[in-house]
């Protein structure tokens, strides 16, 4: 089932999720399947719960579009629940991001390029692992949106300004997509 994806502005976006549980979750495989059906018809690489309306740490990742740079992410499709990153190392990178919660909007973002992190995936098996270049990137982003955090943080104040009416804009459901969004400023009943 595709779930409408939460736009810029929604509280949900701004507060730092949950840690979930097997008990509490029983039908966890059914939601991670429509956070996949979600986040490809939306073309995206990467989909976080908060961005449909779930304030849980769980977020989905299919880096396979970036196999051509990038040969060992032809497979890259990962599942990441309770996530946490414990360690970020290297040089800072810039990469060019976008968001499905912010359409239309892409800045370059420095985010370091190698990560350790623990996390469950959708059978509940324990991982820690280290991921590098652009699915550590991927990550990195998707790991944002768990903490209340979105890619918009990590820009200048004044680049930052630069797109403030560009991102009211998409609050208010002025921007135009080819998936289901949820724009916290636009009433119910227009």
């Amino acid at each position: 089932m595709k779930l409408p994806i939460v736009a810029y502005g929604d509280p949900v976006l701004r507060k730092k999720a949950i840690n979930i549980s097997p008990e509490e979750n029983p039908n966890i495989k059914a939601f991670v399947e429509d956070m996949f059906e979600t986040m490809y018809n939306a073309r995206g690489v990467g989909l976080a719960a908060p961005q449909v309306g779930h304030a849980t740490r769980l977020f989905v990742v299919d880096c396979s579009p970036f196999a051509d740079d990038e040969p060992e992410l032809a497979d890259f499709k990962k599942v990441f629940i309770n996530a946490c990153i414990e360690e970020e190392t290297g040089e800072e990178w810039g990469f060019n991001e976008g968001c499905l919660s912010i359409p239309d909007i892409r800045e370059d973002v420095y985010r370091k390029p190698v990560i350790r992190m623990s996390y469950y995936d959708e059978n509940w098996k324990h991982h820690e692992e280290t991921f590098k270049g652009l699915a550590a990137r991927v990550i990195q982003h998707e790991y944002d949106h768990i903490e209340g955090k979105l890619f918009t943080d990590k820009l200048s104040p004044l680049r930052k300004r630069m797109i403030e009416k560009k991102l009211n804009d998409i609050s208010r459901g002025m921007v135009s997509v080819d998936y289901k969004m949820k724009f916290p400023a636009v009433k119910k009943g227009r």
